[in-house]
C-alpha cells in the first residue's frame, strides 16, 4: 500500500476514455461515427469484438408493461426460465443457449461439486503493477477521531464524486474536500439515535445535493454547499424497513430507492410556492420478488445529449431476473433476464459504462451473480426502440461480491475472499491481483437483515446480505473508494510511467523493459498516460527505454563477481548484455548499441567477448548489417583469439565489410581456410569475381594434371569452386544473396571468359590448352557439366549466348576426345550432355556425328575387358538423353551384341516392340538372369501391349521353359501357374532330367511353397508322379509332404510307399484311408524288424541309433492307437496281451483300490480342514477374553472396605477379577490369597473362594499390569463359581451339547460290512448308542460357527 494525500486533480472527476469518446458525439439525436485513431485509442484491436448482430434481439411489437411484470410470481424452488419470451427482446431461446464463447464452458448441476474453471494466469512480470491503492490518511484519521470525539460511531457508507461523503452507524455524513479536509458533519447523534445508522448515500451530479438513507426507513436530502437540511422524507417506502440504495439519476429531481423489502421506489423532488415536496411511486413491489441491487444509467456531462439518455434507464437485480426499465417518457420495460439456478448466497451486481463498439459509443451494462459475468450492449435505432445484445461473457473461478469499471476495457473485480482482480474485458486476462483484507472491509449486512427495524425480512434476501458492500465502495473518474472500518482507500490505474518506475523500484530491470517494449508495440493492457499519435507516442516510450538501458548497462557492470572462476562472470554477463543488445536493437539505435554501449562494456574484457558473441545471431539473420570498423574489426579478432573460425566466416558473409582493411581480412580468411568469407570479401568488397577462382584453381590443378588423388581439403576446395562458378553463371551472390542486376551480365561474361582461356596467367612452358576447363573436368567431369546445362538453360537466345554455347561445347570436345587420359565413364558424362542439348527443340548446338560414331566405337570395342558395366551404364545413359538419333541403328545393336551389352540391346528391343527378343537379352545377361521372371509377367500381365506382342513373349517363354526351370524352379513354377496353367501336363512330359521335374513338381504342387493349389487344374495322376520322385529324391520327407498334399488317391499312393518301403508314409496313408488295424500292422512290423537287428552283433554307436530309431517308432505306433482308441468298440479296446489272464482277474480289485484310495484321500484333507477351523475358532475366542478389559463393581477393597487410591505404599498394587472384586494386593497377602509360582503371583479371590467352602473351588489368575504406584491386573477368562451355578452350567450343556466330530468320524470310519463298534460317548450322562446318526441329538450344522471381534 502506498499512503498518500488525496490531490485536488484525485478527488476531481477525471476524464476517463468514456468522456474522451463521450466528446466524439455531435449534438444529434443519434451517436456519430468515430474516426478510426481515436478509435484506437479505445479498443486495441475490432477483431477481438463479437458482432452484436449475431445476437440482436427483435423489436416487440407489444411490449410488456410494467404491471404485467410485477403480477409474475418469483417461485426460488422453480426452475429458472424465461416466463414469457416476450419480455426478453431475444428470440425465444432457452437462456443458456446463447452463451457465447467464453474462457471457460458454463459448467452446470449442484454447485457444491463444482470446481472452479481454469484460472487466469497471474501476470506481474507480463503487465506489471497496473493499479495503485493507497490510503488517504487524512480522511482516515478524521474518521476515527469523528468515532471518539462527536460519537460518530463506526463509517457504514461512503459517496464520491468532486466531494467524498462517509456515512456512520450514528446518522453522521461526513464530507471531505479533495484536499482530505473535513467540509461539512451533516445530521447530528440524536437524529441518528431516531433515524439509525445511515445504510446507503447518494451525490447528484453537480456536487450540490446529498441524499442519506437510514437503517430505520427514512431518507434526507442536505444542500451540500451551506450544509443545511432541504427535506426529510419519512413516507417514500413502506415504514419498518431499511434503506438499501439510494440513487440519484441524472435528472436531479428524480432519484430511486430500495428498501429490505425487496421493493424499489422513484422519488420525484418538487417545489411548489417556496415548499420542497417528495412525491413517492413504486416501480417494483417486494411482494412479486425481491430487487436487492440498482443500478440507473449516468451519462458524463460530455455524453449528456447522447439519445439514450432520453429513456433514464434503470436497471433492477432481484433474486432470480435482471429488469431494465425506462422511467421516461413513460414507465417501460425493455429488458428481463432470468439468472438461471446458482448459489442463493451469491450478490447479485450491477454496473453501467459507455463503451464503443463498432465505430459507435453505447451504453454497456455488466451483471453477474457468481462467478460469471455478462456483458449486454444497449443500442436505439432510428424508431426509438431500444436493442440489447449479448457480448462475450467472463468466467471466473471465484464467486464476486464487487464489479467495478475503471474504464471501457478495464474493470475491478472483488471476491469473496477480499482479493481484487483486474480484468482486461476484452481479452479476458487478469492483469492483476491484489488482496485488501487489511482495508477491512465495511459489509451492509446489518441493513439487508433489517436488524434495526426487528430483522422483518426474508430468509433469501438475509442470505444474499452476509457478503453485501455495496454502499462500501465507490468509483468517480476512473478511481475507486474503498471503506473500511477505520479507514478509507483509493485505487487507480498507475500511468505507463508510473508502471515501468515501479518495476525499476523493485529491481526488476528485464521485466521494466519488457513492459516498456509492449508500451512501444501498442500490445500492453489498460495504458493510461499516453497520448499524441503513435509516432509521439513511441518516441517517448523508446527516450524512457534508453535511460532504462543505460542504468541496466552500469548494473551489469557493477554487478559482476569480482572475485571467483571466470565462468561465473561469463554467465552473469550472458545472462545480461544480450537484454541490452536486444532491445537496442529493437529500437533500430545501433548509434548507440556501438558508441556509449559498447564503450561501457568494454571496459570489462569478458562483458566485451559476450556482447561481441551476442551480435552473431542478428548478424546471421540480416537484422544487423553494419556496424561500426572498431566494433567488425574486434568482432573479427575475438573469433580469431578464441579460434572460432567457423562462427567468424558465418559472419563475415553476412556483414558490410567495406570499411576493413580488404587484404587483412582476405589473408586471415586464405590462412583459416575460410573459403567463402574469402569469396564473399573479394566479390562483396572490390567487386572481384575472378581472383577467387585463381587462387583456388592454383592449388587443386597441379595434383589433378599430375593424376594424384586430392585431400579431403582440396576436395572441399574444389566443390566450392563449382559451386562457386554456378553461382556466378546463374546470376546469384555466393555464399548468399543475389549479384547486382546490373553486374549480372557483366559477371557472367567476365567467368566465362575465364574458364575458356587458353592458358593460365602465370603459364608454364609445358602447361596444356584451357587449363581451368580441364582442371574441372578433371576433378568431376559429371556436377562440371551439370553445371553449364543449368547456365544453358538460363541462357537467352541471343547471338552472343549461342556463341558462348557453341564455343565451350568446342572446348570440351577437344580437351576430351583428344586425350586418353579420361575414363569411358568421363567420356559418357560429356556425351550424354551433348546429347541432352541436341535433343532440345531449340538447339543451335554443332556437334559433328562422326564423333558419335568414335565415342560408340570406344566404349564398344575397347582395348581390354574392364570396365564393362562402366561403358555400359555410360551408353545408356547416352541413349537416354537422346544420343539414340545420332547413331545407325544397324551399327548399334550389333555392335551392342558383340561387346555383351544386353541392357543396351534391351532399350533398342523396347524401342522397336520387339519384347521377345529382350527375354535373350536377360537369359544371356549374367547380372539380370533372375529379373526374367518378372519381365515376362509383368509383359503377360500389365495391360498396354497387344495381343500380337503377348503371344510372341509367350511363345518365346514356353520355347525356354526348361532354361527358366534350371534358373529357379520356384520362380518358373509360380510363372508356369499363373500364365501356362493349362500347357503344366505338356511341360511334364517334354522334361527329360528327372531331378529337375522333382524340383518343378515340389516347386508347383507343395503347398509350402507358396502356389495357390486351387488355381491348378492337374490330375492326380501328377500328384503321384511328384509322390514317386519324392520318394526316389527325398524319402525323409515324404510322410510330412503328404500331410500337406491334398490331390492324390489313396490306393495308388499306398501302392507307392510300399514299392519304396516307406512304412510310416503307409501306416499314414492306412490311417487315413480308415485302415487302422492295417496301420497299426504295418508300424507293428516295422518295430519287429528292428528289434530283430537289435539282437545282432552290430557296433554301440550303431546300436544307440538304433535304439533311439526303436523308441521314436514305438511312440509313433502308440500314438496311432491313442489317435483312433475313441472308435474302437470295446472289445477292440482289450489289449491282446492283457485282455486275457492273470492281469484280467485281479483288474476289479485293482480299480476297487483306486477308488478307495481316492475317497480317503478326500476324507482326510475333509477332517484336517474341520480340525484347523475347530482349533482356529477356539484360539480366536481365548484371545478375545484374554484381552477383555476388567470392570470392577466397587472402588474399594473388598477386605479392608477403603478406596484404592489412598493407600500410599509403593509396593501395594490393585487387582481386580473377572468376578468384579477388587483388592489391594498387601490385603490378599494378609488373607493368604496368594500363591507365588515360578517367580509370579497367582492370586485367589477372597470373597468368592470363602463362599464355597464346602465345593470344589476354582482359583481366578491375572497377570499383574505395573503401573505408577497403582498397577490394574486381569484374571483369566473363567470365574469362581458356586455350586448351585455349576449344576446349572452342566445342564445347558447337555442340553445344547451336539455329538463331537471325533465321534462323526469315527463311525464314518467304520467298513461297509455293517459290524458295530462302540462309540465314544458324548458324556458321562449319556447312554452307549449303535450309532451316532441314530442319536436322537445329533444335528448337522451347516452354518459356520460366529465370528468373534477383536
Amino acid at each position: 500500500m502506498e499512503p498518500e494525500s488525496l490531490g485536488a486533480e484525485q478527488g476531481a472527476s477525471l476524464p476517463g476514455p468514456a468522456e474522451e469518446l463521450g466528446t466524439l458525439l455531435g449534438q444529434d439525436a443519434a451517436p456519430q461515427k468515430l474516426s478510426g485513431e481515436e478509435l484506437d485509442r479505445e479498443l486495441e484491436s475490432k477483431s477481438d469484438l463479437i458482432d452484436d448482430k449475431e445476437f440482436d434481439i427483435p423489436q416487440v411489437d407489444t411490449p410488456p408493461t410494467l404491471e404485467s411484470i410485477l403480477n409474475e410470481t418469483d417461485d426460488e424452488e422453480e426452475s429458472f426460465v424465461l416466463e414469457d419470451p416476450s419480455l426478453l427482446n431475444i428470440d425465444n431461446i432457452d437462456t443458456h443457449s446463447y452463451d457465447t464463447s467464453s474462457l471457460a464452458s458454463s459448467d452446470s448441476g449442484d454447485r457444491t461439486h463444482l470446481k472452479r474453471k481454469k484460472k487466469l494466469p497471474d501476470s506481474f512480470s507480463l503487465h506489471g503493477s497496473v493499479v495503485r491503492l493507497s490510503l488517504l490518511k487524512g480522511i482516515s484519521a478524521q474518521i476515527v477521531s469523528a468515532a471518539d470525539k462527536v460519537d460518530a460511531g463506526l463509517p457504514t457508507a461512503i459517496a464520491a464524486s468532486s466531494l467524498i461523503a462517509v456515512g456512520t452507524s450514528h446518522g453522521l455524513a461526513l464530507i471531505f474536500d479533495p484536499n482530505q479536509a473535513l467540509r461539512l458533519c451533516l445530521g447530528s447523534t440524536a437524529v441518528g439515535a431516531q433515524y439509525g445508522a445511515i445504510s446507503a448515500l447518494s451525490i447528484n451530479n453537480d456536487c450540490s445535493r446529498l441524499l442519506c438513507g437510514f437503517a430505520k426507513g427514512q431518507i434526507t436530502m442536505w444542500d451540500l454547499a451551506s450544509g443545511k437540511l432541504l427535506r426529510s422524507i419519512t413516507d417514500a417506502h413502506p415504514p419498518g424497513t431499511a434503506i438499501l440504495h439510494i440513487k440519484f439519476t441524472d435528472d436531479p429531481t428524480l432519484a430511486i430507492c430500495n428498501d429490505s423489502g425487496g421493493s424499489v421506489f422513484e422519488l420525484s423532488f418538487k417545489r411548489v410556492m417556496g415548499v420542497r415536496t417528495c412525491e413517492s411511486r413504486c416501480l417494483f413491489s417486494g411482494s412479486k420478488g425481491e430487487v436487492c441491487c440498482i443500478e440507473p444509467l449516468h451519462a458524463k456531462t460530455e455524453l449528456r445529449d447522447h439519445p439514450i439518455t432520453q429513456y433514464s434507464l434503470l436497471a433492477m437485480a432481484s433474486l432470480t431476473k435482471i429488469l431494465v426499465i425506462g422511467l421516461k417518457p413513460s414507465l417501460k420495460v425493455w429488458m428481463t433476464f432470468p439468472y438461471g439456478r446458482m448459489d442463493p448466497s451469491s450478490v447479485p451486481l450491477l454496473a453501467w459504462y459507455f463503451v464503443a463498439v463498432q465505430n459507435s459509443v453505447n451504453p454497456m451494462l455488466a451483471f453477474c451473480r457468481g462467478d460469471v459475468v455478462h456483458f449486454l450492449l444497449v443500442k436505439r435505432d432510428d424508431s426509438g426502440a431500444i436493442h440489447v445484445t449479448k457480448q462475450k461473457q467472463l468466467h471466473l473461478h471465484y464467486d464476486l461480491i464487487n464489479f467495478t469499471w475503471i474504464n471501457s476495457r478495464t474493470v475491478v473485480l472483488l471476491d469473496s475472499v477480499e482479493k481484487l482482480h483486474v480484468i482486461d474485458r476484452q481479452m479476458q486476462e487478469e492483469l492483476e491481483t491484489i488482496e485488501i483484507s487489511e482495508v477491512q472491509l465495511v459489509y451492509n449486512s446489518s441493513h439487508f437483515k433489517s436488524l434495526a427495524t426487528g430483522g422483518n425480512v426474508s430468509q433469501a434476501l438475509a442470505l444474499v446480505g452476509e457478503k453485501a458492500c455495496y454502499q462500501s465502495i465507490s468509483s468517480c473518474g476512473g478511481q475507486i473508494f474503498y471503506l473500511g472500518t477505520k479507514s478509507v482507500h483509493v485505487m487507480m490505474i498507475r500511468s505507463w510511467r508510473e508502471r515501468v518506475d515501479h518495476l525499476l523500484k523493485q529491481d526488476c530491470l528485464t521485466e521494466a523493459l519488457a513492459l516498456a517494449w509492449s508500451f512501444h508495440e501498442g500490445k500492453a493492457k489498460a495504458v493510461v498516460g499516453l497520448s499524441g499519435d503513435g509516432n509521439k507516442r513511441k518516441a517517448v516510450i523508446a527516450d524512457r527505454m534508453v535511460e532504462i538501458l543505460f542504468h541496466y548497462a552500469d548494473r551489469t557492470l557493477k554487478k559482476c563477481p569480482d572475485q571467483g572462476k571466470i565462468q561465473v562472470m561469463e554467465q552473469h554477463f550472458q545472462d545480461m548484455v544480450p537484454v541490452i543488445v536486444d532491445y537496442c536493437l529493437l529500437l533500430q539505435r545501433t548509434d548507440l548499441l556501438f558508441s556509449q554501449m559498447y564503450d561501457k562494456l568494454s571496459e570489462n574484457s569478458v562483458a566485451k567477448g559476450v556482447f561481441l558473441e551476442c551480435l552473431e545471431p542478428y548478424i546471421l539473420s540480416d537484422k544487423l548489417m553494419g556496424m561500426t570498423a572498431q566494433v567488425m574489426k574486434d568482432l573479427l579478432l575475438h573469433y580469431q583469439d578464441k579460434n572460432l573460425m567457423e562462427d567468424m566466416e558465418a559472419c563475415i558473409v553476412h556483414m558490410d565489410i567495406t570499411s576493413l582493411d580488404i587484404q587483412q581480412v582476405v589473408l586471415l580468411c586464405w590462412e583459416n581456410h575460410l573459403y567463402d568469407a574469402m569469396i564473399y570479401v573479394y566479390n562483396s568488397g572490390m567487386n572481384d569475381f575472378i581472383s577467387p577462382m585463381e587462387k583456388l584453381f592454383k592449388v587443386i590443378a597441379p595434383p589433378l594434371n599430375a593424376g594424384k588423388s586430392l585431400t579431403d581439403e582440396k576436395v572441399v576446395m574444389g566443390n566450392k569452386l563449382l559451386v562457386y562458378i554456378s553461382c556466378c553463371l546463374a546470376g546469384r551472390a555466393y555464399p548468399l544473396g543475389d549479384i547486382p542486376e546490373d553486374l549480372v551480365p557483366l559477371v557472367k561474361n567476365q567467368v566465362f571468359e575465364f574458364l575458356i582461356r587458353l592458358h593460365s596467367a602465370e603459364a608454364s612452358a609445358d602447361e596444356e590448352v584451357y587449363p581451368y576447363v580441364r582442371t574441372l573436368l578433371h576433378f568431376d567431369t559429371r556436377e562440371f557439366l551439370n553445371v553449364l546445362a543449368l547456365t544453358f538453360e538460363d541462357f537467352k537466345n541471343d547471338k552472343q549466348a549461342v556463341e558462348y554455347q557453341q564455343r565451350i561445347v568446342d572446348i570440351l570436345l577437344k580437351v576430351m576426345v583428344e586425350n586418353s587420359d579420361f575414363t569411358p565413364s568421363q567420356i559418357g558424362c560429356l556425351f550424354t550432355f551433348l546429347a541432352r542439348q541436341l535433343a532440345k527443340p531449340n538447339n543451335t548446338l554443332f556437334v559433328n556425328r562422326t564423333l558419335f560414331d568414335q565415342v560408340l566405337e570406344f566404349l564398344c570395342s575397347p582395348d581390354d575387358d574392364s570396365r564393362h558395366s562402366e561403358r555400359q551404364q555410360v551408353l545408356l545413359e547416352l541413349l537416354q538423353a537422346g544420343g539414340i538419333v545420332q547413331f545407325e541403328e544397324n551399327r548399334l545393336i550389333p555392335m551392342a551384341e558383340k561387346a555383351e551389352f544386353y541392357q543396351i540391346c534391351e532399350f533398342m528391343y523396347e524401342q522397336e516392340h520387339l519384347y521377345d527378343k529382350i527375354i535373350d537379352c536377360y537369359l544371356r545377361d549374367p547380372v539380370r538372369k533372375e529379373e526374367v521372371f518378372n519381365y515376362i509377367h509383368n509383359i503377360l500381365s500389365i495391360p498396354g501391349y497387344s495381343a500380337e506382342e503377348k503371344q510372341s513373349v509367350w511363345q518365346k517363354a514356353m520355347k525356354h521353359i526348361e532354361e527358366l526351370l534350371l534358373l529357379s524352379p520356384n520362380k518358373a513354377a509360380d510363372l508356369i501357374a499363373t500364365h501356362f496353367n493349362d500347357q503344366i501336363e505338356g511341360i511334364i512330359k517334354n522334361l527329360q532330367d528327372q531331378f529337375l521335374l522333382f524340383q518343378f513338381l515340389r516347386s508347383l504342387l507343395d503347398p509350402r511353397e507358396g502356389i495357390n493349389q486351387d488355381m491348378l487344374q492337374i490330375s492326380p495322376c501328377v500328384t503321384e508322379q511328384f509322390i514317386e520322385l519324392l520318394c526316389h529324391y527325398s524319402p525323409d520327407q515324404v510322410l510330412e509332404t503328404l500331410q500337406v498334399l491334398e490331390f492324390y488317391r489313396l490306393e495308388e499312393t499306398i501302392q507307392i510307399t510300399q514299392k519304396h518301403l516307406l512304412h510310416e508314409a503307409s501306416s499314414y496313408l492306412l490311417e487315413k484311408k480308415g485302415d487302422v488295424h492295417g496301420a497299426f500292422l504295418v508300424m507293428l512290423e516295422q518295430l519287429r524288424s528292428k528289434l530283430l537287428m537289435l539282437t545282432y552283433e552290430i557296433e554301440e554307436s550303431t546300436e544307440l541309433h538304433l535304439l533311439k530309431d526303436i523308441e521314436d517308432t514305438l511312440v509313433k505306433t502308440i500314438a496311432l492307437c491313442q489317435r483312433n482308441s475313441h472308435s474302437l468298440n470295446q472289445q477292440q479296446r482289450e489289449d491282446p496281451v492283457y485282455g486275457r489272464g492273470k492281469l484280467g482277474e485281479i483288474q476289479g480289485l485293482v480299480l476297487g483300490m483306486l477308488d478307495t484310495f481316492n475317497y480317503e484321500q478326500t476324507l482326510l484333507e475333509t477332517t484336517t480342514n474341520l480340525l484347523n477351523h475347530d482349533l482356529h475358532w477356539s484360539l480366536c475366542n481365548l484371545r478375545a477374553s484374554i484381552t477383555r478389559g476388567l470392570n470392577p463393581k466397587q472402588d474399594y477393597c473388598c477386605i479392608c472396605l477403603q478406596q484404592y487410591k489412598r493407600r500410599q505404599e509403593m509396593a501395594d498394587e490393585i487387582i481386580v477379577f473377572s468376578c468384579g472384586h477388587l483388592y489391594h494386593s498387601l490385603c490378599l497377602l494378609s488373607k493368604e490369597c496368594g500363591i507365588e509360582t515360578k517367580g509370579q503371583m497367582r492370586w485367589t479371590c477372597y470373597k468368592c473362594n470363602s463362599s464355597n467352602k464346602g465345593g470344589k473351588l476354582s482359583e481366578n489368575f491375572s497377570e499383574l499390569k505395573k503401573g505408577n504406584g497403582a498397577s490394574l491386573a486381569q484374571s483369566s477368562s473363567e470365574s469362581l463359581l458356586d455350586s448351585q451355578q455349576i449344576q446349572a452350567f452342566d445342564q445347558l450343556c447337555r442340553l445344547y451339547r451336539g455329538t463331537s466330530r471325533l465321534a462323526l468320524l469315527t463311525e464314518l470310519s467304520r467298513t461297509r460290512g455293517g459290524e458295530k463298534h462302540g462309540l465314544l460317548n458324548v458324556s458321562q450322562g449319556d447312554p452307549a448308542l449303535n450309532s451316532v446318526f441314530q442319536n436322537e441329538n445329533f444335528q448337522l450344522h451347516l452354518a459356520p460357527p460366529p465370528l468373534t471381534e477383536e
